[in-house]
């Protein structure tokens, strides 16, 4: 079973991006024949700067290595070394129908705000599918906001399949990923580059502890009782300590006597505890430019030798010529 799953290289990574959907990219990496891919073709429709996408596209690599992404359990390459997609992605939107495109979420949320959607936003959901379909992928991890591209992808499939009468295309199934609860951001909302809230997770020590010294709380005094159940710093405590931890976290909380800024400080070393042997391991991948671009390129050899076997079943199917030993 293959599983599929590509992310975004528009910023630094961080907590909402690792708890929401990395560490599960890395768990399902153990057992499954996994490809992961740094989607720089789709960060084109946000990051217009050429020096920032490369630096984002080198950043990604270098934080999935470092966080536990293994080259030796799952392939992991950019999305634009392999060509093959591209080329399939034009003959998914010959199938394509324009009402489907305008359902889907990213462009009606663009438009319902006034704002001008471009191609590259519209057609956004058919290059997803190519990227799914390119390598038989049969188990796509995707939070409950990417569920409706999963289904465009099964529905293009579906179509490409039934027009040509051939089964060219697997059809995928959603690994719908359950987050652990919402990771809230310094201001209390969802972690989300858009909300300008993130903590990143390979920040330096003096940002990080900044950003977690940061965090909204309410104003019960040092020697008032507080409620873990509702604290942005307790909820992201969670994500890192044991049961054990916890609780005597929550015992403090509810026995007065703790100032948030004691709480703060405690959640700060626990995360700096929690991915030490990660910021260890990227620094020593930083030292080792070319030992990455290595790994990507076995990644993206890996992937378009599988890209190449599923197009040409795309052409063959449509009627065009066989793709030939060099392209």
């Amino acid at each position: 079973m293959r599983v599929l799953s590509g992310i975004q290289p528009t910023g630094r990574f961080h907590l909402g991006n690792y708890f929401g959907a990395i560490r599960q990219y890395i768990a399902l990496q153990k057992n499954e024949q996994a490809f992961y891919f740094i989607a720089d073709l789709h960060a084109l429709t946000t990051v217009r700067q050429p020096a920032e996408l490369k630096e984002n596209v080198q950043n990604a690599a270098l934080d999935l290595l470092a966080l536990g992404l293994d080259p030796d359990q799952a392939t992991l390459f950019r999305q634009s070394d392999v060509p093959e997609v591209t080329e399939l992605t034009w003959l998914l939107m010959t199938v394509t129908q324009m009402s489907l495109l305008e359902k889907c979420h990213a462009y009606k949320d663009k438009i319902s705000k006034g704002l001008a959607a471009d191609a590259g936003l519209f057609t956004y959901p058919v290059l997803m599918a190519a990227d799914i379909l390119a390598y038989d992928s049969n188990l796509v991890p995707v939070g409950l906001d990417q569920v409706q591209h999963l289904e465009v992808t099964r529905d293009l499939a579906i179509r490409f399949n039934h027009i040509y009468n051939q089964d060219v295309f697997v059809l995928p199934e959603a690994h719908v990923i359950q987050a652990t609860s919402k990771v809230p951001g310094t201001d209390g909302e969802k972690m989300s580059k858009s909300y300008g809230n993130t903590i990143g997770i390979f920040e330096a020590p003096k940002s990080l502890r900044k950003k977690f010294m940061s965090i909204k709380t309410d104003s019960i005094p040092v020697e008032g009782v507080k409620d873990p159940d509702h604290d942005s710093i307790f909820a992201l405590y969670q994500l890192f300590a044991s049961e054990q931890e916890q609780g005597l976290l929550a015992a403090r909380y509810r026995a007065g006597g703790m100032g948030y800024g004691e709480a703060k400080q405690t959640l700060y070393e626990k995360a700096m505890e929690y991915f030490s042997v990660a910021r260890e391991r990227r620094a020593q991948l930083e030292s080792r430019p070319d030992d990455v671009e290595a790994i990507l390129q076995a990644g993206a050899a890996k992937a378009r030798s599988k890209a190449r076997e599923v197009l040409s079943r795309a052409r063959n199917a449509c009627g065009l010529s066989p793709q030939h030993a060099g392209w």
